[in-house]
């Protein structure tokens, strides 16, 4: 799905979204961004979603939701496994 040729102040990034995830048009490419691997959007306001910014025509940033991304890791998320884990807190004063 390609639009019309882009205009001053038309977005080089076109978003669609549905009830799984959603569909990023960048650079004559299509991204799909399920919710179950991107949890951060699935409760997102439209104005959060559509408040990107295509930095170095290689870096994804949601400012208000302080998302980044890049278009090497949608391409292939494989080779940039999530490494976050949750950590067991302790401490004396909890005893």
């Amino acid at each position: 799905m390609k639009s019309a040729a882009l205009g001053k102040n038309t977005s080089p990034i076109e978003i669609t979204i549905t009830k799984f995830g959603l569909w990023l048009y960048i650079n004559d490419e299509e991204f799909f961004l399920p919710y179950e691997d991107h949890p951060f959007f699935k409760n997102a306001t439209l104005n959060d979603i559509y408040n990107i910014e295509l930095l170095h025509k290689e870096h994804l940033y949601w400012p208000t939701l302080d998302v980044d991304l890049s278009i090497s890791i949608l391409k292939n998320p494989s080779h940039f496994p999530l490494i976050a884990k949750s950590k067991k807190i302790t401490s004396s004063f909890l005893t």
